[in-house]
């Protein structure tokens, strides 16, 4: 989505949280599907209740969503009467009616006599001591009420009611009881999961859940001087979406923690008593003690843990803070219940008792890693036992997140200057898995101040030169690694082999000629220390129990046969991309041991590009999906980027429209949490494309002009071909054939040069057929002689398809059958299937022209079978169209069918025809994916229809 909000100005912590909306026109971050829900109900839209409670924990943004509402209503002339939950205290009696009642105490001289006088003493500062009863009140009020609904639409608003005064509550839910069918609605919000008693009949609750990762990472990265880097990555994590924690998770972050933290800067966790002070004040000492040390401990760690490091095997220590809801007992995981609790807990104890809480912690964990990290913890000055137990464990852990920080902290905790430099590099390395560029950026400057030793140098800028691809920067990352080359004959071939392969990613992505030019170049150098490493002075070799070499993982195993291969294939892909079209074989196919862990996974990442380029990828796409999801458990979306979009391509290809669309909204979000705008600018694009071919095109705009705005079109012509292909298609399905025949001309030069040497060709048979429909089929014709000349003598079975498909269109009529032929002769293009039914349809209207309408019927009669399969809307609308003008049976008439129907089954008919999901209806219409599909199939035998894609044919005709 496109985000408009800005951080609050207010200094209240609480106020600062809430504040991240401070106007009806600035919708809450993150929160779409509940401010419907909740406008619903505020602007009384047949079905909705007229009480609607918003529950959630501490910070969730209760508060903000109800004065959303309430500037909402305001504005539409709706009159609001708002109340906060005061601390139950004599004191305070009937404060909340206080509240409520402040914009109308005009009003209440008006009432009849009895109810007015019994509302001013229930508003007179001297009540608490006397005056009327509950019952008194709670008719004057409902009386008063009554009075505001006959002059138009009134919203109360009660927030934290669970701190409200029973009499209050009581008394106003009673009179919305007694308002039903007048313009009255109540919105009301409770701390917790569990409604309070006595509510009104046909209260609806809405649970309040944490913002999605990319909510969460706009509303941080809208906080004044937000945190970058590796800090900005902790925050998200320990906040786990709560909108308060992230605020105050931030605030107050000192200059060098906000980049991630410097050489010797600390863990900053910002003081947080405000919330949960009153809790833990009240705790016994050896409970917050226990406290204390969950804090400490990494988050899953065991209760056994705890307990050893507490000493004591006494559960009852946890029994206070269960009761207080600061902790919970999950099987043997203690879990706080708000992450600002464990902040809380952490931070309000001296320097001493923390330390020495992570030193007891060290004894007690089982694992290595989790040993590691609190000794670290626990150090005052640097220490190399406990930077080298770092590094040791650091790949134990099961994300690169938590590796990398291993590493950057072993790093900081080195005393000797080359193994800080050594584990610096190895740092870097997990940083770029992650794929985090001011993460990487950070390392890397605080890297070259030290550094010198050439393999370590080239390690170092292989990571930066990959956070700048993902990134956009295409040409100074490839000019990185051509300075680094110059050193490969000093370094091992593990090192020299993996740049190469970021360059080759690096020339695919850019699209530019130089880069494949220089990419054997970069091959050629690196092939150098085979020749030249007798020359060479060896390192000592480091003792099997010391600190590892630098690229053990994910460089160091990047040798032997099984990477060769795998580096061969993706480089000759790259450099002659139309003349790898044979499937490279897979890592379980190659002589030698093929390298393990994330090493592994770069190494079928490389391979499974190498079958992409080739139009392969669909052989292996069991493998290729496994390693992407493989790549998505350990977040390693640096990893991942490399070959997100390929798989995407991919599944599109076959016609696996869902999951491509799944991917292309998980790959967005880890793209738009890491800020990496070139890979967001290629989902874009794919989605759009995607929706193209669904038929179910949204309406503009339908880019982030921001995302855009970041991204260097002229050295990211990979990201240009999908962005032309994608406007282009999206064009045609609106049925605007000019201008998508502009958009896809782009992909080609004036002399028929490809824009991009892959992704252009691919989209050939797409620009002959708006080519022909416009008249302009003479100005592709450089093109794809250049094409076809182009090819060799090994066409990939989908170029072959799309040439002559191509052709078909352009050619004279007396040729354009041979090659309809020719195009779907080769039965493996059933691969394809979109592709193969696209020339279907094409040759179904060359054959309907022709008069040969039965032959035409039977293409398009499969055409259309093949598209309701596929989910492929625009290509059914178009089969079906060619059906009817060939003389096939009409679709029936819709002229008095939908009334036979109920209003529900209208509306769900006309959502389907419209390209919904079942899901997305569900949503529309609060009924359960389940339900729609029993609806729609009761519907189709009423309607003469057996397609969800005839839905719209349907409604058109009527």
């Amino acid at each position: 989505m496109c985000m408009t909000v800005h951080p609050s100005r207010s200094t209240a912590g609480q106020e600062a949280a809430h504040g991240y909306c401070r106007t009806a026109a600035l919708r809450p971050l993150g929160r779409d599907g509940e401010i419907e829900r909740i406008l619903r109900c505020v602007t009384r839209q047949p079905g909705s209740p007229q009480a609607l409670l918003l529950l959630g924990e501490e910070g969730i943004g209760r508060t903000t969503l109800l004065r959303h509402a309430r500037e909402v209503a305001t504005g539409d002339g709706t009159l609001v009467l708002s109340a906060q939950g005061w601390a139950a205290d004599h004191r305070h009696a009937r404060a909340c009616l206080q509240q409520l009642l402040v914009p109308v105490l005009d009003d209440v001289p008006g009432l009849p006599a009895p109810h007015g006088r019994v509302l001013s003493a229930a508003l007179s500062p001297a009540s608490h001591d006397g005056g009327p009863d509950d019952e008194q009140v709670q008719t004057a009020l409902l009386a008063l009420l009554d009075r505001l609904a006959a002059s138009g639409p009134v919203l109360v608003c009660v927030d934290d009611i669970h701190a409200c005064d029973r009499a209050f509550l009581d008394g106003l839910c009673a009179g919305i009881r007694l308002l039903a069918g007048r313009p009255v609605r109540l919105l009301l919000t409770a701390r917790g999961e569990t409604p309070p008693p006595n509510l009104p009949p046909g209260t609806e609750d809405l649970h309040l859940r944490p913002l999605s990762a990319l909510s969460a990472a706009a509303l941080l990265d809208r906080q004044p001087a937000p945190p970058t880097g590796r800090r900005r990555l902790e925050i998200l994590g320990e906040a786990e979406g709560n909108p308060l924690a992230l605020v105050e998770l931030s605030r107050g972050l000192p200059a060098a923690s906000r980049a991630g933290g410097g050489a010797d800067a600390p863990v900053w966790r910002p003081l947080t008593g405000h919330a949960f002070a009153a809790r833990l004040d009240v705790l016994p000492p050896e409970t917050e003690r226990a406290l204390l040390y969950a804090a400490a401990a990494q988050p899953g760690e065991s209760v056994a843990s705890l307990m050893a490091a507490l000493d004591t095997g006494d559960l009852a220590v946890w029994a206070p803070a269960e009761a207080a809801g600061l902790v919970s007992l999950v099987e043997d995981r203690l879990v706080f219940r708000h992450p600002l609790a464990r902040s809380a807990a952490f931070s309000r104890h001296p320097a001493g008792e923390r330390q020495q809480a992570h030193l007891d912690l060290a004894a007690a964990v089982a694992r290595p890693e989790g040993s590691a990290h609190h000794l670290a913890a626990a150090a005052l000055c640097t220490s190399e036992s406990v930077a080298a137990a770092l590094e040791d464990s650091a790949w134990r852990h099961g994300d690169t997140v938590s590796t990398a920080r291993a590493l950057e902290q072993a790093a900081r905790l080195s005393p000797q200057r080359r193994e800080h430099a050594r584990r610096l590099a190895e740092a870097l390395v997990a940083a770029q898995a992650v794929g985090d560029p001011g993460w990487v950026k950070d390392l890397h400057g605080r890297f070259v101040q030290s550094a010198k030793d050439p393999e370590l140098v080239c390690i170092a800028a292989g990571a930066l030169a990959s956070v700048l691809s993902l990134e956009s920067s295409q040409r100074e990352a490839f000019a990185l690694l051509v300075d680094a080359s110059e050193h490969f004959a000093l370094v091992g071939r593990p090192v020299a082999l993996a740049l190469t392969a970021v360059a080759a990613g690096i020339a695919v992505q850019s699209g530019l000629p130089e880069h494949r030019t220089g990419l054997s170049m970069l091959l050629d150098r690196a092939r150098q220390p085979d020749q030249v490493r007798e020359t060479i002075p060896v390192r000592e070799p480091h003792r099997s129990d010391g600190p590892r070499p630098p690229a053990t993982e994910p460089g160091g195993r990047l040798d032997g046969p099984a990477v060769r291969q795998a580096l061969d294939a993706l480089v000759a892909a790259v450099v002659r991309p139309h003349a790898a079209t044979r499937s490279p074989v897979g890592l379980e196919g190659t002589k030698g041991t093929p390298p393990d862990g994330l090493s592994a996974l770069a190494c079928r990442a490389a391979l499974h590009s190498a079958a992409y380029l080739g139009d392969e990828a669909d052989v292996g796409l069991g493998q290729f999906r496994e390693t992407d999801a493989r790549l998505g458990a350990v977040r390693a979306f640096g990893v991942r980027g490399w070959t997100v979009s390929a798989l995407v391509d991919t599944l599109v290809g076959i016609g696996w429209f869902a999951e491509a669309e799944a991917l292309i909204r998980e790959a967005t979000a880890e793209a738009t949490v890491l800020r990496l705008p070139r890979l967001q600018a290629d989902l874009q694009a794919q989605d759009l494309a995607l929706q193209a071919l669904r038929g179910t095109v949204p309406p503009e705009p339908w880019f982030t002009p921001s995302i855009w705005r970041a991204v260097c079109l002229d050295e990211n012509r990979a990201t240009h071909a999908r962005l032309l292909r994608a406007r282009g298609l999206a064009a045609i399905a609106l049925g605007h054939w000019d201008t998508g025949w502009r958009h896809l001309r782009e992909l080609f030069t004036d002399d028929g040069s490809p824009l991009h040497p892959v992704l252009s060709p691919r989209s050939i048979a797409e620009l002959a057929v708006a080519a022909q429909r416009t008249g302009r089929t003479d100005e592709i014709v450089p093109a794809l002689t250049r094409l076809r000349a182009g090819q060799g003598d090994r066409t990939s079975t989908r170029m072959t398809l799309l040439l002559h498909h191509a052709t078909a269109l352009v050619e004279p009529d007396e040729n354009a059958e041979r090659h309809f032929h020719l195009a779907l002769v080769n039965h493996e293009a059933d691969r394809w299937p979109w592709e193969r039914a696209h020339v279907r349809l094409n040759y179904g209207i060359w054959l309907r022209r022709s008069r040969r309408t039965r032959e035409a019927r039977q293409q398009l009669t499969t055409v259309l079978e093949t598209a309701d399969r596929l989910g492929a809307g625009a290509l059914a609308t178009a089969a079906a169209r060619e059906l009817r003008a060939s003389g096939a049976a009409p679709t029936p008439d819709a002229s008095g069918m939908l009334e036979q129907l109920t209003g529900q089954q209208r509306q769900i008919v006309r959502l389907a025809a419209s390209g919904l999901s079942n899901r997305e209806i569900g949503e529309q219409l609060f009924l359960s994916p389940r339900t729609v599909g029993s609806h729609l199939y009761n519907v189709y035998p009423k309607l003469g229809v057996s397609r969800r894609q005839q839905l719209r044919d349907l409604l058109e005709d009527r």
